[in-house]
């Protein structure tokens, strides 16, 4: 029998739930499945044919240790490569070098200072994050000291801090995202779409509850579908070795798509929004084994 490692946090030991569908469907296909902390000392990641990164969100503070674990681990999915370079959103400027229509990003590290160039409405957030941890929206220039005050937190830990325009396409379109896994070549293609609402939905919030996320279905465009080929295409090293995808965008000032980020990493699946999501990556898992 083949074993499968579902990679979670002491947070969520027992996986969370969008991901029981995924559980479940092993299971029906003969697969010994364990939910297993990333950083349990007693964990033998040798003993299992596959190690699948689920939710293990409480890494952000501690990135460096689990990029290394990422490296021990023998069989990871999406590999350590992946996480090394996933799980800092300056990969963003690499895909927007690439020709990605990205949300324009300013970018300001340990030892740096942000003045805002001009008024608005602006998002900061560390490029180290998951579920918009330490993420805010400020209206300026009435919260501009406010968003710099932010900025220097983030810096003066040793952070990075990243600053974007917020889109008032939020408020009305939402976000797509499009979730891909493999097909029966190892490729990745299309599995299902998703609309996320607007979660930053006061200027200068605290943390945000990914529970509290507004998801529904949702048909992607044929532009997001171009998109999301498009940013498939760029990722370093190809994606055969991937097991799924999450592209994220918004419709930008000129209404065609841009890309918010790239979730290769522990991003959530929404395998409870689309019937057959879990099957079909259950399937994917099979033929990886």
């Amino acid at each position: 029998m083949s074993r499968v490692a579902l990679v979670t946090s002491a947070d969520l030991p027992d996986l969370w739930d969008d991901d029981h569908p995924l559980r479940d469907a092993l299971r029906q296909r003969g697969v010994d499945v364990d939910a297993v902390r990333w950083d349990d000392p007693a964990a033998d990641w040798s003993a299992y044919d596959l190690a699948v990164l689920r939710s293990p969100w409480d890494y952000t503070a501690r990135r460096d240790q689990f990029v290394a674990w990422a490296r021990s681990v023998p069989r990871l999915a999406n590999p350590a490569d992946v996480v090394a370079w996933n799980t800092d959103k300056r990969y963003l400027s690499e895909l927007a070098a690439a020709g990605i229509p990205i949300i324009p990003t300013e970018f300001i590290g340990p030892g740096e200072s942000w003045s805002p160039a001009t008024d608005g409405e602006w998002v900061v957030k560390p490029t180290v994050s998951a579920g918009s941890q330490d993420t805010a929206r400020y209206q300026l220039p009435g919260q501009t000291d406010l968003a710099e005050a932010h900025v220097r937190r983030l810096t003066e830990a040793g952070r990075t801090a990243m600053i974007q325009p917020y889109l008032s396409a939020v408020d009305t379109e939402g976000e797509t995202a499009v979730l891909c896994t493999p097909d029966g070549t190892g490729e990745l293609t299309f599995s299902h779409g998703i609309r996320k609402g607007p979660m930053l939905t006061s200027t200068g919030g605290g943390a945000i509850d990914p529970g509290s996320e507004r998801i529904t279905p949702r048909q992607p465009s044929i532009p997001e579908l171009d998109l999301a080929a498009r940013v498939l295409a760029v990722i370093p090293g190809g994606t055969k070795h991937l097991l799924y995808a999450r592209i994220d965008m918004i419709p930008g000032p000129d209404g065609a798509p841009a890309l918010i980020e790239l979730e290769l990493t522990e991003p959530s699946l929404f395998l409870r929004t689309a019937p057959g999501s879990a099957d079909r990556l259950a399937e994917a898992i099979l033929t990886r084994l």
